[in-house]
């Protein structure tokens, strides 16, 4: 069936979940650069910044990369939990889970904008410890929408699927270009919100809170026009491209 959309559900699902990837970017760079070296996205460079500062000498922060953790999963499982029961691809359960993040990142944004939080032990936790919570549920969310390849909050698997499914690599190349895309984005994202700090803290998570809200609301509405459709024919099913 032709579809009845310029772009086709599959195929949005994939902008937007790449807008999300690139908005993670954004957060990162925040977090490395403007609150003492913590991940709140990529859990891989938390685990590896907790392992070298284990071994001491090294000058690297303990408390607040494992707090950033603890978070990430709180949020994860919290999302996983809530989509359980949620049917595949987009549901009122994803927009409410999008909405939180969207929600949480605003309120962090408006917080490091009236609060003086660099340097402050406390505030600084408490800043990358919601910002992880909020990854976790974006994360969680991403994976309940199955898009292949795109995870939102790291690339290195996604670096291993290009090289290894290459042409060089005797492969077909299959879903290159989404791959490319997803570790496009997050470096670029990570270079807006390096570049947000030159302005203020606030600016980089302004940015993330912005198109978290974007996807929340292309989400949603297409969702809801597919549900229409579905309610006013039954016997038609909403085009998933």
């Amino acid at each position: 069936m032709k579809s009845k959309y310029s772009i086709s559900t599959g195929r949005l699902h994939l902008v937007l979940m790449l807008i999300l990837t690139f908005s993670t970017g954004a957060v990162d760079a925040v977090g490395y650069l403007g609150l003492d070296r913590v991940f709140t996205g990529n859990m891989t460079g938390n685990v590896v910044l907790l392992g070298m500062a284990f071994a001491g000498g090294t000058n690297l922060p303990i408390l607040r990369p494992a707090l950033a953790l603890v978070c990430f999963m709180l949020g994860a499982a919290g999302a996983g939990r809530v989509l359980r029961r949620a049917p595949d691809g987009w549901s009122h359960r994803t927009s409410a889970a999008l909405l939180t993040v969207t929600c949480g990142i605003t309120a962090l944004a408006v917080f490091v904008g009236v609060v003086a939080v660099p340097g402050n032990l406390l505030r600084e936790s408490i800043t990358t410890s919601v910002l992880a919570l909020m990854m976790g549920v974006q994360a969680a969310t991403a994976r309940h929408l199955k898009v292949t390849d795109v995870t939102t909050v790291v690339v290195t698997s996604t670096i291993t699927a290009l090289a290894s499914n290459s042409r060089l690599a005797g492969g077909n190349s299959q879903f290159w270009l989404r791959r490319a895309l997803a570790i496009a984005l997050i470096l670029l994202g990570a270079l807006a919100g390096a570049a947000a700090l030159h302005v203020h803290l606030w600016l980089g998570l302004a940015i993330s809170a912005l198109l978290t809200a974007v996807v929340t609301c292309f989400g949603h509405l297409r969702w809801r026009h597919e549900n229409r459709e579905l309610t006013a024919d039954p016997a038609e099913e909403p085009a998933r491209g």
